[in-house]
């Protein structure tokens, strides 16, 4: 199962995923795309089946128009997880993404259609009543420089005009849905947290990070790396032993016909 919204980048045994397996839904970050992830999806292969979320105008979606308001694609992721995922399924976030999966995570809670039974939320702090002063970005040239200040591999990206040009309209959108987002006060979720960032992290402390515990009644774990706002890239395999050890002992049913092989990677 891949979809219009969804990318899978690691086989399956078997050509398919099990009911039993634990989906790994994974929300890149502002001006990203599903290949992201391709790394973590490999890592977590088999014991794990991760499909990554693959925005328009990116990528294979390059000549769509991106979607520039959070709350209408977690609508859309909404409805698209609804219909697509069978089984137990958890949500990860990296920066932009992070706020986008705790939103459709919210949506799915509050409109009684399920949700993922575990957060995994990367390098943002927890939302506030305000807008984050690093989101609202006015011009072309500000967005530029916020993307080389996080780094990343996108930050090379920029220095080519023609790769430059493909990449700003998904910047600008992203951007432009950031700089909109306001958080609006709701019951808190009911499902367990991790919550990971970097400790030179230039846009998120470990405190703004820390207070997404504020966000669910479950109990909230913080886990700090070394790096900055994009440390994933280079902690691959921790990141991978941290979401295995969550999905694969969480709860045994999960993981019936597959556990041994995701723990061994």
């Amino acid at each position: 199962m891949s979809g219009e919204w969804f990318r899978r980048f690691a086989s399956l045994d078997g050509g398919s995923a099990s009911p039993h397996r634990v989906t790994l839904v994974c929300f890149p970050h502002a001006g990203g795309a599903a290949s992201a992830y391709v790394p973590l999806s490999r890592a977590l292969a088999p014991g794990i089946d991760v499909l990554a979320v693959q925005y328009p105008g990116r990528q294979d979606r390059r000549r769509e128009r991106p979607v520039d308001d959070i709350g209408r694609l977690a609508d859309i992721l909404t409805a698209s997880v609804h219909r697509e995922l069978r089984g137990p399924y958890a949500f990860f976030g990296h920066s932009m993404g992070a706020v986008l999966a705790y939103e459709t995570a919210r949506r799915l809670r509050d409109r009684e259609l399920g949700g993922p039974s575990r957060l995994f939320l990367s390098a943002r702090g927890a939302p506030t009543g305000e807008r984050d002063p690093n989101d609202r970005l006015c011009t072309d040239a500000e967005v530029l420089a916020a993307v080389r200040r996080l780094g990343g591999t996108a930050s090379a990206v920029l220095d080519d005009p023609e790769l430059r040009d493909m990449v700003m309209p998904a910047l600008r959108a992203d951007y432009g849905a950031l700089g909109s987002y306001t958080w609006r006060e709701s019951e808190p979720l009911s499902v367990p947290f991790r919550v990971l960032v970097g400790d030179s992290d230039p846009v998120v402390n470990v405190a703004q990070a820390s207070a997404w515990r504020d966000f669910t009644t479950a109990r909230t774990t913080v886990d700090v790396f070394p790096g900055g706002h994009f440390y994933l890239d280079a902690q691959v395999p921790a990141i991978a032993r941290t979401v295995a050890d969550d999905l694969l002992g969480a709860d045994d049913s999960w993981v019936a016909a597959a556990s041994s092989a995701g723990r061994a990677r």
